[in-house]
Formats: structure tokens, C-alpha cells, sequence
């Protein structure tokens, strides 16, 4: 199957380089494809009676500290992976399953990769996988990459 746009989302953490190689593996084989790289800053709610609001969207501080270093951490993966990317993202959602499906269906992307981390201890409790909370809601192809370190907290 040759696919026309590939989703790539990043964590950024150290193990990240081995979604990056699966991801330009899937583009040798679909040329025509174009690449999208996203990381989701998660954003944190307001209550204002009862509506929940992404605080991003009350301080407009998408150019702070924190997204900057996120940009920039961004742009050092795609540098130092040879990726080359139509669109790199950092964006915010209240949740990064949220963020990835509602992408994926806003943009028509017909193949995400995501890597996934195995979790140990309270994280897998509390937290789970991203990549298991979103493959039953994403509405594309989808690659998901096992990564070796498990996550722990």
C-alpha cells in the first residue's frame, strides 16, 4: 500500500531515534508520501463553573520557555533522524490520546507511527500506553513501534 501522508509522533525521549528509523523506512517505500511530525505539549484545564478550559488557550503562552525548548528539542530529532518533514508540530491537547485522534482526523492522515513504552509499577495503573489508548480511535493505518525501557514510576 503507498500512503500519502505519514504521522510521526515524537515523545522526544532518548528512544525516540527508533521510531524515527522505522518512519524513514515506511518513506523509502512511499515516495509520494508527505511527513508530519507532531509532539503534544499536555495542556492543563481550567474549571470556570462548569466548562474545562485548556489553559493555553486563556495565557496564549504558545511562545513561553517550556514550548520553545519543545520547538527546539523538536527540530534537533528531525535534524539529527535526516527526517524531512512538510509540517513539525508542537502542539497542546488536554490529553496526548485526544490530541492524536483528533489530528489524525483533521489532517487525513492515513499512517501513524508512534512508538510505545512498556509500563511497570503505578504508571502502567494510573497512566497506560498511549499507543493502547488511542489505536482503537484513530481512524488510519497504524505502525506502533516497541520500544525497549520500560516506563516506571
Amino acid at each position: 500500500m503507498s500512503y500519502q501522508h505519514v504521522l510521526l509522533v515524537t515523545d522526544l525521549l532518548s528512544d525516540a531515534d527508533k521510531v524515527a528509523l522505522k518512519a524513514k523506512r515506511i518513506l523509502a517505500g512511499s515516495p509520494e508520501a508527505k511527513l508530519t511530525v507532531l509532539h503534544i505539549v499536555e495542556d492543563d484545564m481550567v474549571r470556570f463553573g462548569f466548562e474545562l478550559v485548556p489553559a493555553s488557550s486563556l495565557s496564549g503562552d504558545v511562545d513561553g520557555e517550556h514550548w520553545q525548548e519543545a520547538r527546539a528539542n523538536l527540530a534537533q530529532f528531525l535534524e539529527r533522524n535526516e527526517l524531512s518533514a512538510v509540517d513539525a508540530e508542537v502542539t497542546a491537547a488536554i490529553s496526548n490520546s485526544k490530541g492524536i485522534v483528533n489530528y489524525c482526523q483533521e489532517k487525513a492522515v492515513d499512517l501513524l507511527i508512534i512508538g510505545r513504552h512498556e509500563r511497570r509499577g503505578i504508571a502502567a495503573w494510573l497512566v497506560g500506553a498511549t499507543a493502547d489508548s488511542i489505536l482503537p480511535n484513530v481512524p488510519c493505518d497504524s505502525l506502533v513501534v516497541k520500544l525497549d525501557q520500560p516506563v516506571t514510576q
